[in-house]
């Protein structure tokens, strides 16, 4: 028999560990955006097969339909996704948000007129509106999400990670907004 303590602390697996926590919260995030995602997948969907159908030439289609579709996906990105993420600069965020999201738009793009235009040159069946959809609306979106997720995080809504974040010693003088400046510091 052990007394008490002799083995150390076991922790209580009713709460998180810091790994744990991150996780969810990582979860969480990832959930938001592909919610927020979807529901402008099927914006960007239903209005470029719109102009598909209307006639359009399919580049122009697909451009248009992810302008509306960047624009919702900020506005729900910007205000439930990242809502508690780095705001200071409106203007800039939403510079960067559409820049990156344009990158987004080129790897869809890239896909599309690999499938349409080169291999479609090859294979007709790949010129047809299913095929479009797979290359642009399937693998160009999956592969263009994965660069957004990472992107807007990174660059655009600035996530801070929650443990520490109302931590001034663990988040450090860069993120505490103290009123010290490198200058005017004494040695």
């Amino acid at each position: 028999m052990t007394t008490a303590g002799t083995l150390g602390r076991v922790p209580n697996p009713s709460q998180p560990t810091g790994l744990r926590t991150r996780i969810r919260a990582l979860a969480r995030e990832v959930g938001k955006f592909g919610l927020v995602g979807g529901i402008a997948f099927a914006v960007d969907l239903a209005i470029f097969n719109y102009l598909l159908q209307s006639g359009s030439e399919t580049l122009t289609a697909k451009t248009a339909s992810t302008v509306v579709a960047t624009t919702l996906a900020f506005l729900g990105n910007r205000f439930w996704t990242w809502r508690d993420g780095d705001h200071t600069n409106m203007a800039r965020q939403y510079t960067m948000f559409f820049v990156l999201n344009a990158i987004g738009l080129g790897i869809a793009l890239t896909c599309l007129a690999i499938s349409h235009y080169g291999l479609g040159q090859i294979w007709p069946a790949l010129k047809s509106p299913v095929a479009d959809n797979i290359a642009g609306q399937l693998v160009g979106t999956a592969m263009g999400t994965m660069f957004r997720f990472w992107s807007y995080r990174r660059f655009v809504f600035r996530v801070t990670d929650a443990p520490g974040k109302n931590d001034p010693v663990a988040a450090g003088p860069h993120r505490t907004g103290s009123m010290t400046s490198p200058s005017s510091a004494s040695p």
